[in-house]
């Protein structure tokens, strides 16, 4: 990786020094930023700023996924979850003949235990110690612990894990680590931030966003012809408010922006490595693009960690113009007293050599006509492949689950619906605005209701959980329709989804079409059922296979 280039037109390093104590710098003076090798220089690119903010956004997006784990983790990978995260690691450690092999092949925590307590109690610290970062203490111990943790997670976390934007995070958070002291954890340690780390970032962005590119290109043919935004915003997993009314606008508006997604993802990324006039406008283009990804869905917290890699593509000279002139005293402050370290350049230098070796499969990958996206190449996840939407539905799917108090279905048979969280259901509900947060049954069950209930076998233990008016998963629905009692049965109905015209006389935000059954009615004396919880080893302690033939 090469040294970024210092010509005339890079100068413009913040020149005045503060009055003494301004910012909260104990007073502290300096006339100049000094580079990460220690000199002055009034041409060399300096990221004291960047790396705060940097380190911030980071910390907020640590802080959101570990909370949505603390919130959600016990019902989808607990003891009595819908895919316990123990019957998993079991699993694997048969396959590959020992813990000690397993782990190595999908290292987590949890190996050593995998209790609800011990889930809650990691979650919950992931929390504390992502909501100091982003309060504006780290040091490199702190960001590698929030990595194991979330490591630990995504091993152990199955489908509910199985978002490209967990391994990016996973790889996000790995470059963060070497952007921090050992110990130092204020805002602004001494040590320099290392020019090679921004080159680091701006490498990753580029495979985000050129990745993405390349695998709309190759992939789906409405890409091609400029008709996909004919389509996304209503086929999206989790659609907003916004959604509905970008999906009416007309043809010439959705074709310009595919165009200008192409632009944004096969064009803009090259910039990122230009000289700072380059970067500068390459990184304001490529951030403003995440913010409108950002408000027209609910894509989890993926934009907003896309973004951290792009801030690396402004320096100070552009920061400080922007950020509170308290901050930038600061910086400024920490500049003046910088103390480079040869042993945490020597660590970046040997990242840096990592990395470039790591790469040389995502490269592979990027150039095959075969490009495949979000897939790890490690255990660790450091340096991955990825690629967002290259294929967009044309409809949209919904599975519809239904309970009834009957005890013999009929025609006549009275059915109530379960409302998710947030996907669609009621056709009269407002769409949700809920990213940077992520409902991960609500996403799951959008992929699932494109496929079959063989391909997601967890949905038939969801149902049983129903059965039984199972508290946990009840806290992942926005209803119980049977507060007093549970249901005598379950039905899935998979409905087609378009979104209401403006103006319609009900004030629907959606219109459904009935499509058929997606799983047959199921009751807790189905004999099918407890004996496919029985092979999946979901059937609880005491519960026994019913005598007799019977299909789910």
């Amino acid at each position: 990786m090469q040294r970024e280039s210092a010509s005339r037109h890079e100068g413009d390093a913040i020149t005045s020094a503060p009055p003494a104590g301004d910012g909260g710098c104990g007073g502290q003076t300096g006339d100049s930023f000094r580079t990460s090798s220690g000199t002055r220089s009034g041409n060399a690119p300096s990221y004291w700023l960047t790396r705060f903010v940097i380190l911030r956004l980071v910390g907020l997006v640590y802080f959101v996924a570990f909370l949505v784990a603390a919130q959600q983790i016990i019902p989808l990978i607990g003891q009595s979850g819908l895919l316990p995260a123990g019957t998993f690691l079991h699993r694997v450690e048969t396959h590959f003949g020992s813990r000690i092999a397993a782990f190595l092949q999908h290292p987590s925590l949890f190996w050593f235990k995998a209790s609800d307590r011990c889930i809650a109690v990691v979650a919950w610290v992931g929390v504390g110690l992502s909501l100091i970062v982003l309060l504006g203490y780290a040091n490199a111990i702190l960001m590698a612990l929030l990595w194991a943790l979330y490591l630990s997670f995504v091993h152990a976390g199955q489908d509910w894990y199985s978002y490209g934007w967990e391994i990016q995070l996973l790889e996000t958070g790995f470059l963060a680590i070497f952007l921090c002291p050992l110990l130092d954890g204020r805002p602004f340690p001494r040590r320099p931030t290392p020019t090679a780390l921004m080159w680091l970032f701006r490498w990753l962005a580029f495979r985000i966003m050129f990745g993405a590119g390349l695998i709309k290109i190759r992939g789906d043919a409405c890409w091609r012809d400029l008709t996909c935004l004919y389509h996304h915003y209503e086929t999206q997993p989790i659609p907003n408010p916004l959604s509905w009314w970008l999906h009416w606008r007309p043809h010439w508006f959705h074709q310009f922006g595919v165009l200008w997604s192409h632009f944004i993802e096969l064009i803009v990324p090259w910039f990122a490595f230009w000289p700072r006039l380059g970067r500068h406008v390459a990184g304001g283009l490529l951030v403003s693009f995440q913010v409108i990804l950002i408000l027209s869905g609910n894509l989890s917290f993926l934009n907003w960690l896309t973004i951290v890699p792009m801030l690396a593509c402004f320096d100070d000279s552009l920061l400080r113009r922007v950020v509170p002139k308290s901050l930038a005293n600061c910086a400024t402050c920490a500049a003046a007293t910088a103390q480079p370290s040869r042993v945490h350049d020597a660590l970046v230098a040997g990242l840096v050599v990592v990395v470039a070796l790591l790469s040389l499969n995502p490269v592979a990958n990027m150039l095959s006509p075969n490009q495949i996206m979000n897939t790890s190449f490690n255990q660790l996840h450091l340096v991955n492949t990825y690629g967002a939407f290259g294929s967009v539905g044309r409809e949209r799917h919904e599975i519809v689950f239904e309970g009834t108090e009957d005890a013999v279905i009929s025609e006549r048979t009275q059915w109530k619906e379960y409302e998710f969280k947030c996907k669609p259901g009621n056709p009269m509900r407002r769409p949700c605005i809920v990213s940077p947060y992520h409902y991960r049954l609500d996403w799951q069950i959008w992929f699932a209701a494109m496929s079959v209930p063989e391909k997601y076998p967890w949905t038939v233990h969801f149902v049983w959980k129903l059965l039984q008016n199972d508290p946990g998963t009840l806290g992942l629905l926005a209803n119980n329709p049977f507060p007093n009692h549970p249901p005598r049965s379950i039905r899935a109905e998979l409905f087609r989804y378009e979104f209401a015209a403006p103006g319609n006389s009900e004030g629907a935000w959606w219109k459904r079409t009935r499509l058929g059954l997606w799983l047959p009615p199921l009751s807790m004396d189905s004999p099918g059922l407890r004996r496919f919880l029985a092979a999946q080893g979901w059937l609880p302690a005491g519960e026994t296979v019913s005598e007799g033939a019977g299909k789910m």
